[in-house]
């Protein structure tokens, strides 16, 4: 709305169009079915909506059908109870041990669960790294930075960080981004 009021180029009459289709397309039934973010839609709960979220974020490469299809496999491997996996002990991990994705395998998936973990025990769990950081920084490259640090804590064969958005080394964050985007929006339900 800013935006239009200092570009001349805008008028008011295209503003009112591009409300108008926002309001028309801007409804689950166009998109749910066909998308990954009907993953972390299956939830209630905050927590399970996070983790599922951002764990269907993550493998958001390939195919639409097939990220749907792994990112169910994955949520059925955590009993569809994410949040709950947050206080695994080690040998709950083993049922991941098959999990793999394109390149995301069964070591990646063990990391990020591990790492969601640590987040949730000792970080008050994903909203709160990237709220505190925003409020640190009001810089959305410093929150970045800071959310690959906390993320990447744990120790890792340097292989699962290929699968970690670091903008310090150029990413572009995408799939973070997507996550973030995902946990913000209001659909037209």
């Amino acid at each position: 709305t800013e935006y239009f009021k200092f570009c001349p180029v805008f008028s008011k009459d295209l503003k009112q169009l591009l409300d108008e289709k926002y309001l028309e397309y801007n409804k689950s039934e166009f998109f749910i079915e066909t998308d990954p973010i009907q993953i972390p839609k299956c939830f209630e709960e905050k927590e399970d909506i996070e983790i599922a979220g951002f764990l269907a974020a993550s493998l958001a490469w390939g195919q639409r059908p097939t990220i749907i299809k792994k990112c169910k496999e994955l949520m059925q491997l955590m009993d569809y109870a994410p949040h709950d996996l947050m206080q695994a002990e080690e040998q709950d991990y083993e049922r991941f041990c098959n999990f793999i994705h394109r390149t995301f395998n069964s070591y990646d998936c063990v990391y990020f669960l591990k790492s969601l973990a640590n987040i949730y025990r000792h970080h008050g769990g994903l909203e709160t790294v990237f709220t505190r950081a925003y409020q640190k920084h009001q810089d959305m490259f410093e929150v970045l930075k800071e959310w690959y640090s906390v993320f990447t804590s744990l120790p890792a064969e340097a292989r699962v960080l290929r699968h970690i958005a670091n903008v310090e080394k150029g990413s572009a964050a995408k799939r973070v981004n997507m996550f973030l985007r995902w946990m913000v929006r209001h659909d037209g339900e």
